[in-house]
């Protein structure tokens, strides 16, 4: 990292308590871990000889899952492995307290603040290649068309075949003769995930689970030690990867809740995403109504029939290029807005997004103390362990789990905004050293309003702004009204300028008012 950039990052992340460091008492407890990790365990099931594999980003180090598939008479067989967090970061331990008080690891560009010592995040408990490790296996049976038939969990020993990255498999997918991972012993695995991913996903499409066309931005560093937004579309393999987890973590929740009429039942943790309220849909049924009156579009295509037809019916028809895409974009923004928080709770309940019930969080448990907790649940629930769990304790360790788990969620949201104005500073402080005619234009897409303020997606970089009214007011000469309130806003007379949602607009940068950390942007 840059040394001209690091302040920066230090600011944000003493704004947030984030500490890098860790407490003489877990740097002991991983010292000992360290001597004796437990890898030889007899009681491990040996899964070595099985081609496991990681996908990750080509930078990530602390590696959570690993993968292998192969086919099952007309089915498949898909055993994916997670690292043995529970074994070494057992409840009552000084490392689970400290990952209890962190609640996550946490990402900013190119550091990582980890929840664990990175001895074990990144070492021992991570599932490297070509080193045996600790793992927690689900080993599940899918049929020819993609449905879970059975699920069965246990402690194993694994070896990863290779660390992989989405962009190298995905160049194999893309074409796969001469490509160097065609031939390995893993290389039926990378096929096998094209066609469950897509058995999956179109399973999910049954269930009317919402597929965003979204791109993800990501901050990173340049050369010269600015901060700068960067789009990356989602790769193929990083949807099929992503099924694999969604199904892991939707499978070991449906087994948990199953679990809830024994004696000693599971202190399962879910998250849960409720529907949007009818307010919301209603809102956003009047919302598109009006957008194709002002933009004179084809109402078959471009009207949500609430109560006949599916939000995922809505997406599925619109058009992904072309120049109705930005149009396209402000439904899909329009369409999030519905969307009320997914939280962790001790009751399960269904997960709007995904289409499913129940659902937890296995999938991460070496940067989530919620999945260190399910799997200790799990453990103890499957005889996978000696010694049972205390209902009582683990009642209240469990709310303790979920409030920590909810809190670190919002603080990396509260980080990626606080990173991504690094970002935004950056640029609009390089255009306000240009001389007025020279700054940049900068073209975007009106993609909300409110009474005082447009909110707008800018094409490159792709980042969220705010237009203040009253800018664009004193930059017209002319008092802006609120046409509906919700799709427009027009200055007077039938012929004066008109802001609507969808609408192409084109930026510049005016002013900075530093007390109000308050970027003016009038129309170019």
């Amino acid at each position: 990292m840059s040394d001209a950039i690091a302040p920066a990052l230090f600011e944000v992340l003493e704004h947030h308590d984030l500490r890098t460091d860790f407490p003489p008492e877990v740097e002991r407890e991983t010292k000992r871990l360290r001597a004796d990790p437990g890898i030889d365990d007899p009681a491990l099931e040996d899964w070595t000889e099985l081609p496991f594999v990681t996908i990750d980003n080509p930078d990530s180090r602390d590696l959570d899952q690993a993968l292998f598939i192969a086919r099952d008479g007309t089915g498949f067989r898909v055993c994916y492995a997670l690292a043995d967090a529970a074994h070494f970061v057992p409840a009552g331990s000084a490392l689970f307290a400290e990952a209890l008080k962190r609640g996550a690891s946490f990402y900013l560009p190119g550091l990582c603040v980890p929840m664990l010592p990175r001895a074990l995040s990144e070492d021992l408990v991570s599932l490297n290649p070509q080193v045996d490790r600790r793992a927690l296996v689900f080993d599940m049976r899918l049929k020819s068309d993609g449905d879970c038939d059975t699920t069965r969990i246990s402690r194993a020993r694994i070896r990863s075949r290779a660390k992989l990255s989405y962009e190298g498999v995905q160049a194999y997918y893309d074409r796969a003769d001469g490509h160097p991972l065609a031939g390995q012993v893993f290389t039926e695995v990378l096929d096998l995930l094209v066609e469950v991913g897509r058995l999956k996903l179109a399973e999910a499409r049954r269930r009317d689970a919402v597929h965003f066309n979204r791109s993800d931005v990501e901050v990173e560093t340049g050369s010269d030690g600015q901060f700068l937004a960067v789009e990356r579309a989602r790769l193929d393999v990083s949807l099929y990867n992503e099924q694999i987890s969604l199904l892991c973590n939707s499978e070991g929740a449906r087994l948990l809740a199953g679990r809830g009429g024994e004696p000693e039942a599971a202190q399962a943790v879910y998250r849960i995403h409720e529907a949007p309220p009818p307010q919301s849909l209603e809102r956003l049924e009047r919302v598109l109504n009006r957008l194709s009156q002002v933009h004179h579009l084809d109402r078959q295509v471009w009207c949500w029939r609430r109560g006949e037809e599916s939000l995922a019916d809505l997406l599925d028809r619109l058009p992904l290029s072309g120049p109705q895409a930005r149009l396209r974009d402000a439904v899909e923004r329009q369409v999030l807005l519905t969307n009320q928080r997914s939280v962790y709770s001790a009751e399960p309940g269904l997960h709007y997004a995904l289409g499913v019930t129940p659902y937890s969080r296995f999938s991460s448990p070496m940067r989530e103390v919620v999945g260190v907790f399910t799997h200790k649940e799990a453990l103890e629930q499957f005889k996978l362990v000696g010694v049972q769990g205390q209902p009582e304790v683990d009642a209240e360790l469990r709310e303790l789990v979920i409030q920590a788990a909810n809190r670190s969620k919002q603080r990396q949201g509260r980080i990626n905004k606080d990173v991504l104005k690094l970002a935004v500073d950056g640029l609009f402080g390089r255009d306000l050293k240009r001389k007025q005619a020279d700054r940049p234009t900068r073209p975007g897409t009106i993609m909300g309003l409110s009474a005082s303020r447009l909110y707008v997606r800018l094409d490159d970089p792709p980042v969220d702004l705010k237009v203040y009214l009253d800018d664009l007011q004193a930059r017209l000469g002319s008092d802006l009204v609120l046409k509906d309130g919700e799709v427009e806003v027009a200055g007077p007379g039938e012929g004066g300028v008109r802001f609507a949602i969808g609408d192409r607009i084109a930026l510049k940068v005016a002013a900075y008012e530093k007390r109000q950390r308050r970027w003016h942007l009038v129309p170019a």
